[in-house]
């Protein structure tokens, strides 16, 4: 675990050195993913076959082996105890009910110049979305992804999901379930994006590919990404806390932890203006973590990747804070807006002390899948925008034309297009 202070000679260096870390994908995986494409591309269904029993140890033979059948999502939902029933159904209502607020206006009027301008909004025909299998198996991912496209008014929505050895994930079904996807194929990794986006003799192609997954999934995104739409390109979870000493050290131990325990490379940030409460910090973490299931995970994740940083006063967080440009940002302060107004870069931000990351994940309504490795500098958390596209539209009659053509045959003319500054010419009196 790294621990820095403004206030040490050093400290400029080593924490550019921390921002510039980088925990993703490296030249190797790079390579492979982009074989795996080229073979699915071009081999279709029988590489999927083949990379399926290689990577998931499940053989894609009957059609209940390739498929996941809407009836047996009815059955996995049907059997959930009632409380997490209703817990799925309070994080879908609230999810839809957020996403619903971001569905965009079209536009449609007509300027001084008597010109009609505008803009329509329409959903893609078909998203895929991949719902990672094993460790990272979450409906909530499910949820976030499914609820989006449904709101932005996609007609097909695909789920590719690895079932490694055969095995599914009851919570996943179910949440498909709630979400009424009927399509789910049982394919996972960087062969499934890559079926999605060509498509294969069983598997239509989609128009976007959004959904979490590992180095391989990201890699096959952003190399896809121009074939098909994409949400991001994302990496190992993060989290930035900012607290002051006046919080209580078990509840901001537990925030790390909430991300250290997704994935080794992921990585958890104190930034304090109190040096007893940062330690008092780091040892609640050492304590929780020894007590968790994902103990060796989160413990991993905390060593390698751990950061505590002490500053003289607090005013100097949100400029590290920004150059940090984290997934998750907590504010954990009495006053959360003043530090928040400041903020630039950040993919969700949590005000407050009773605001843990935690709930951000399930129940809170905006989405969890949101941008990593510094990439807030320039990207969003997923939104129905992800699943739309937007056409502008323009209409004049004579008289309009007349009034805004000169400009357009001028500026043709100096920049050396004779043909369309005659389209425009031989449409004047």
């Amino acid at each position: 675990m790294l621990r820095l202070s403004t206030n040490d000679a050093d400290f400029a260096r080593r924490f550019a050195r921390l921002v510039e870390d980088r925990r993703e994908s490296d030249v190797d995986v790079a390579r492979s993913v982009s074989q795996i494409l080229d073979i699915v591309r071009h081999r279709g269904d029988a590489a999927l076959v083949e990379y399926t029993q290689r990577f998931d140890k499940h053989a894609l033979t009957g059609p209940e082996d390739w498929r996941i059948g809407p009836e047996r999502c009815a059955a996995a939902f049907a059997a959930l105890d009632r409380p997490l029933r209703e817990a799925l159904e309070l994080a879908a209502s609230r999810i839809r009910a957020y996403h619903q607020e971001q569905l965009p206006r079209d536009r449609d009027y007509t300027d001084e110049a008597g010109v009609r301008l505008g803009a329509r909004w329409r959903a893609v025909d078909a998203a895929g979305l991949y719902v990672p299998g094993g460790r990272a198996a979450y409906p909530s991912s499910l949820l976030m992804n499914a609820i989006p496209a449904q709101v932005a008014g996609v007609e097909r929505i695909v789920v590719a999901t690895p079932t490694p050895r055969g095995e599914v994930n009851e919570l996943v079904l179910a949440a498909a379930h709630l979400c009424g996807i009927t399509e789910i194929w049982r394919v996972g990794g960087a062969q499934a994006v890559a079926a999605l986006a060509y498509g294969t003799e069983r598997i239509a192609p989609v128009d976007v590919i959004t959904g979490p997954g590992n180095a391989w999934v990201a890699e096959a995104k952003r190399q896809l990404y121009g074939v098909v739409g994409i949400d991001m390109v994302a990496g190992p979870s993060e989290i930035l806390v900012i607290a002051d000493g006046r919080n209580d050290p078990d509840w901001i131990a537990a925030d790390l932890l909430s991300q250290a325990e997704h994935d080794p490379a992921a990585q958890s940030i104190l930034i304090t203006d109190d040096a007893r409460f940062a330690s008092e910090v780091e040892d609640r973490v050492d304590v929780q973590c020894a007590m968790l299931a994902t103990e060796k995970v989160a413990r991993e994740s905390w060593d390698a990747h751990g950061t505590i940083i002490v500053v003289s006063d607090l005013a100097e967080a949100p400029a590290l804070a920004n150059r940090l440009a984290a997934e998750h940002v907590e504010l954990a302060v009495d006053d959360p807006e003043a530090l928040f107004d400041q903020l630039r870069h950040a993919g969700s931000v949590f005000l407050g002390r009773h605001t843990p990351e935690a709930v951000g994940d399930y129940v809170a309504g905006p989405n969890h899948v949101l941008p990593t490795g510094r990439r807030a500098r320039f990207a969003s958390g997923l939104s129905v925008l992800d699943f739309m596209k937007r056409t502008s539209f323009i209409g004049m009659g004579p008289e309009a034309l007349a009034r805004i053509g000169p400009a357009a045959i001028a500026l043709a003319q100096v920049e050396g297009l004779p043909a369309h500054a005659r389209s425009v010419e031989l449409r004047l009196p």
